[in-house]
């Protein structure tokens, strides 16, 4: 039986990349030996990380003067080194959920923190609007997916300000506007490779600028100044990561990326909203097209088990909801195929025919 996986992160990955990987951990480049135990300092590596990055910043259309560095830490690293190099006084953040909460949490310890805006009070259903974001703060931060609640915003934002966002989760799902942001950083867990590298575009003339010591590993000068390569980095996931970038640009950039993301969204909401069975958790204008969330509708609660059984016994893998929220959660990350979302949708309404 086919398996549509809608894991939310780690995720599908292209079948290719998988296989180009795997191959290259078995036998890298016709060395005789793995991916995994060549050093990342060797002559046929250093053109994987150079063509990432190149590859990184043409599919973002990313100017000039920013670098795109590999590193570990995951997102969350983030949290903590984005106000270590970027705050100096006062910084702004957008709460739409459980990351942009917990990255707020971190800025707290290096400077004031205004909290600009927040759906906390309302579940997270909704991404703010209609908020200021003072003039005199050094930058302004935002989660651009929320994958716990499937909120999205779907453009760059003008605030006036330096911003810095969190793309873990729909990195490469759009274009954006890169020249509006001094620091966009993410997992790769979801859109990119496998777990293990985070990646970070930062503008190099953003840097500097804070008084404190920040320590050489959380110094984001360290890393551009080595290419990522001041100690060891991620070595397969980044390789996997060159293998997604080929293939996003094979398949078309992100123009195609984004296209797909909102035919597949498109074509799921359209039933969540016409099953009786399900509704969906999101007010519609905010609604992400990564993360699908919906729920069972309250008469029908009490089936909430049933369909998660019948679904998995139907080959859908990784649509539980999120523990703090529950529901279900179908994740549709730029690999997902649009055949996987109409075999969920087939599943709803065969499920709905049983109810």
């Amino acid at each position: 039986m086919k398996k549509h996986n809608f894991n939310a992160g780690p995720s599908i990955l292209p079948r290719e990349v998988i296989e180009k990987t795997a191959q290259a951990i078995l036998d890298y480049n016709g060395s005789g030996l793995s991916l995994m135990e060549i050093s990342h300092r060797a002559k046929d590596f250093q053109p994987v990380v150079d063509e990432a990055v190149a590859l990184f910043k043409e599919l973002l259309n990313i100017p000039e003067g920013y670098s795109v560095l590999f590193l570990g830490g995951g997102a969350s690293m983030e949290f903590c080194m984005v106000p270590y190099n970027f705050l100096e006084k006062k910084a702004a953040y957008l709460n739409t959920g459980t990351w942009a909460k917990k990255a707020i949490k971190e800025a707290k310890a290096f400077g004031e923190v205004v909290e600009v805006a927040s759906s906390e009070a309302q579940g997270y259903t909704y991404i703010p609007k209609d908020y200021e974001v003072p003039a005199d703060v050094d930058y302004f931060h935002i989660t651009t997916n929320n994958t716990i609640y499937g909120t999205e915003l779907h453009e760059d934002l003008n605030v006036g300000v330096p911003m810095v966002a969190d793309m873990s989760s729909d990195i490469f799902s759009r274009p954006v506007d890169v020249s509006k942001y001094i620091c966009i950083y993410g997992g790769a867990q979801k859109n990119l490779a496998p777990a293990g590298v985070t990646f970070v575009v930062v503008r190099n003339d953003a840097l500097g600028k804070v008084s404190r010591h920040i320590p050489t590993m959380l110094n984001y000068q360290t890393h551009v100044d080595k290419g990522s390569m001041f100690n060891t980095p991620p070595v397969v996931p980044i390789y996997a990561a060159l293998q997604t970038l080929r293939w996003i640009k094979a398949e078309g950039g992100v123009e195609e990326m984004q296209r797909r993301a909102k035919e597949r969204a498109d074509l799921l909401y359209a039933e969540i909203d016409r099953n009786k069975l399900f509704r969906g958790t999101v007010v519609k204008e905010d609604r992400s097209y990564m993360n699908i969330c919906f729920v069972m509708s309250d008469e029908y609660k009490d089936l909430e088990a049933d369909f998660l059984k019948f679904a998995t016994e139907k080959g859908m893998v990784g649509i539980k909801g999120h523990r703090s929220v529950g529901g279900f959660r179908a994740s549709c990350y730029n690999a997902m195929p649009l055949e996987s979302v109409q075999a969920l949708v087939a599943c709803m309404q065969e499920f709905e025919k049983m109810h």
